[in-house]
């Protein structure tokens, strides 16, 4: 049977994260959309595999796994030996991806979600921004972006000279920055981070997802 992903068709957040694994993997797998305007995340079928009733979840022969970190970690073993390692094996080196990652989501994420919702979601629904509270959320980006900007000094990418999941898990929410005229992650002062972003952004497995969209790849 082959492996089935679950996700809308929005390329983003925890969505983006897992088919960006899963091209990265170079894995066959068939995608379901999901439409959550449908309330298709809520049906019985579905909380049976994510009793959250949320996006994204992959299923494998029956395993049904949901949080994208979790699954992104899933893939990286299920497809060993096909297309980037995303966690190293080594002790060390894997404890440095783990540390970045938990950077990502306890760090960057929740002040990026702040910004996103006041600067994108809402101008995107038409509504008025509060201000304050994304100037707030840039601010607390920046504090993080002066770290990465050290640690990128001293190799290509968060966890070392090798693309992991650590850089992976970024392409969740930052992405959507840029493309809605919020340039923070590309700025002059950190030209290590611009550098580290712009591969990030160029990245083949990236470009050719955000061109073709969630799609089944068997």
């Amino acid at each position: 049977m082959v492996l089935k992903f679950y996700a809308s068709q929005f390329v983003a957040a925890g969505n983006g994260i897992v088919a960006l694994a899963l091209a990265e993997k170079q894995a066959a797998f068939e995608f379901v959309p999901i439409d959550m305007a449908a309330g298709e995340h809520k049906t019985e079928e579905y909380i049976a595999m994510n009793p959250f009733g949320q996006v994204p979840v992959i299923n494998d022969d029956g395993f049904a796994i949901y949080e994208s970190r979790a699954i992104c970690r899933y893939l990286d073993e299920r497809f060993a030996g096909k297309g980037a390692t995303l966690v190293p094996k080594g002790m060390k080196e894997r404890a440095v991806v783990e540390q970045a990652i938990s950077v990502e989501s306890m760090a960057f994420a929740p002040p990026l979600a702040k910004v996103v919702m006041e600067l994108v979601f809402k101008v995107h629904r038409g509504l008025a921004p509060d201000q304050a509270l994304a100037d707030e959320g840039m601010k607390e980006i920046s504090d993080i972006l002066e770290v990465f900007e050290v640690i990128l000094a001293k190799h290509r990418y968060l966890a070392g000279d090798n693309f992991t999941l650590a850089d992976l898990v970024h392409y969740a929410y930052a992405p959507m920055l840029a493309e809605n005229g919020v340039d923070i992650m590309t700025v002059k002062e950190r030209p290590n981070v611009a550098r580290w972003w712009n591969e990030l952004m160029s990245r083949p497995t990236w470009v050719k997802l955000k061109a073709g969209g969630m799609k089944s790849t068997l």
